[in-house]
C-alpha cells in the first residue's frame, strides 16, 4: 500500500505535538507499506524516517521572483498526487499544500481531528472563523476520521454532522520514559513542581497554576515552579512580579527529550491545569518518566491519567493550592502515584496507534 501524507504541518510548525504524532506514525509503519510525504519545509526535529519513505520537497521561495515560485508550488504538489498511485491520502492538517479542496482528492481521505479548540474557544483561537471554515470543509470531505480521544470524538459529533460510523478513536503515546532521565542536564536545586508546554492561549489556564503556586509557596517557601516553554510575555512578567514569584521560578525555554525526562523524573509532581486538550501527551510523558501527575479534571485529560494522578477542578485555585501543599512532604503518596503512573503509561504505545491506523487505512482502500 502507498500512502500519501500531505506535510502542511511541517510548513506551519517547527516542532509540536502534531508533527511528533506523524513522525512516530510513519516511522513505525511496516516494511510492506510505502509512505510518501510532501513538504515545503524540511525539519530537523520530528521529521519522519522510514526505509521506504519518499519525500517530495518543494523549496518554498527557492528562486526569484518569490511570488512566482510560491505560485508554482501548488502545481508541483498537484502533480505529485496526480502522477503517483497512492491508495490513501492522510493530511497532516486541515489544508493541503496543493491548495486544492479536499473533496477534489482522487484518493480516499483519512483525516485526523486533534481537538475542537477553534470551535469551542473561538474568541481566543479563531475570531474571524477562517480556520473553522477550512476545518469544516476538511471534516466533511473525509472518508474516515480518526479522533485522538473519546472526548474529541464526542465534541466532533456534537458540532458537525458526521456519521458516527465514520469516526474511529486512536490514542497517542509517549516515546519519553524514565530510561532517558539520567543525563547531565540541569534541574532545579530546590524541590519543584513542573509545567511543560505552551501558555499563550487562555484555555491553557496557566494563571490558575500561578495563583495556586503563590498560595502554596507562602506556606512552603522552599518550593519552586519550573516552567519549560516560551519566554514569559509582558502580562506574565507583571503577574509574577505582583505575586513576588520571580525568585521562585526556574525557566527553560527549550528542553530536549532527555532533559525533559530528567525534569519530569526529579520533580515533586507535574502540573497540567489546561481547560481543554484533544489528548494531552505531557501527563503521559510524566507518568512514563516516574513523577506524580496533578491534572485538570476536564476534556480528554481523565482518559489519559485515569486514576493514576490527582485530578482537580481547573476553575478552583484553592483546590490546586491544597493539592500542591499536600504533596510537598508526602513521599508515600507521591510514590504510590508514581507506581500507578508507570502502569497507566504502559496502556499507551505508538505501535498500538500504528496498528489501529493501519486498520483505518485498510477500511478505505
Amino acid at each position: 500500500m502507498q500512502i500519501l501524507y500531505d506535510g502542511q504541518i511541517y510548513a506551519d510548525q517547527a516542532a509540536g505535538g502534531i508533527n511528533r504524532y506523524f513522525a512516530n506514525l510513519i516511522s513505525r509503519l511496516p516494511e510492506n507499506i510505502t509512505p510518501a510525504i510532501t513538504t515545503a519545509q524540511l525539519r530537523n526535529v520530528n521529521f519522519p524516517e522510514h526505509k521506504n519513505l519518499k519525500t517530495f520537497f518543494y523549496q518554498r521561495f527557492g528562486f526569484k521572483p518569490g511570488r512566482i515560485c510560491y505560485w508554482l508550488e501548488q502545481y508541483y504538489f498537484q502533480a505529485v498526487s496526480c502522477f503517483n498511485r497512492f491508495g490513501v491520502l492522510h493530511p497532516t492538517y486541515y489544508s493541503l499544500l496543493s491548495r486544492q479542496e479536499m473533496n477534489q482528492s482522487k484518493q480516499p481521505i483519512v483525516l485526523t481531528v486533534y481537538d475542537l479548540i477553534h470551535e469551542l474557544f473561538a474568541e481566543q483561537m479563531d475570531a474571524d472563523g477562517q480556520q473553522i471554515e477550512i476545518k469544516k470543509k476538511a471534516i466533511l470531505s473525509a472518508d474516515v476520521i480518526i479522533c485522538i480521544s473519546e472526548n474529541t470524538k464526542k465534541d466532533l459529533l456534537e458540532l458537525y454532522s458526521v456519521p458516527e460510523e465514520k469516526v474511529t478513536v486512536t490514542y497517542l503515546a509517549s516515546e519519553i520514559d524514565q530510561t532517558m532521565a539520567d543525563g547531565s542536564e540541569p534541574v532545579p536545586h530546590r524541590p519543584y513542581y513542573l509545567y511543560v508546554g505552551s501558555r499563550n492561549a487562555g484555555y491553557k489556564n496557566f494563571d490558575t497554576l500561578v495563583y495556586a503556586f503563590a498560595q502554596a509557596v507562602s506556606v512552603e517557601p522552599e518550593i519552586t515552579l519550573c516552567v519549560v516553554g516560551s519566554p514569559f510575555n509582558e502580562q506574565e512578567q507583571q503577574l509574577l512580579t505582583e505575586l513576588n514569584l520571580l525568585d521562585r521560578l526556574e525557566h527553560y525555554p527549550f528542553a530536549s527529550d532527555r532533559h525533559l525526562a530528567k525534569l519530569y523524573r526529579h520533580s515533586l509532581a507535574f502540573v497540567y491545569p489546561s481547560l481543554y486538550e484533544g489528548f494531552g501527551i505531557p501527563p503521559l510523558e510524566a507518568m512514563a518518566c516516574g513523577t506524580a501527575v496533578i491534572a485538570a479534571n476536564s476534556s480528554s485529560i481523565p482518559e489519559v491519567v485515569g486514576d493514576a494522578g490527582i485530578l482537580f477542578n481547573p476553575q478552583s485555585t484553592d483546590d490546586l493550592a491544597d493539592i500542591l501543599l499536600s504533596l510537598v512532604n508526602n513521599s508515600v503518596q507521591r510514590d504510590r502515584l508514581i507506581e500507578k503512573g508507570y502502569q497507566r503509561a504502559k496502556l499507551f504505545s505508538w505501535d498500538k496507534t500504528v496498528a489501529q491506523t493501519l486498520d483505518v487505512y485498510q477500511s478505505v482502500v
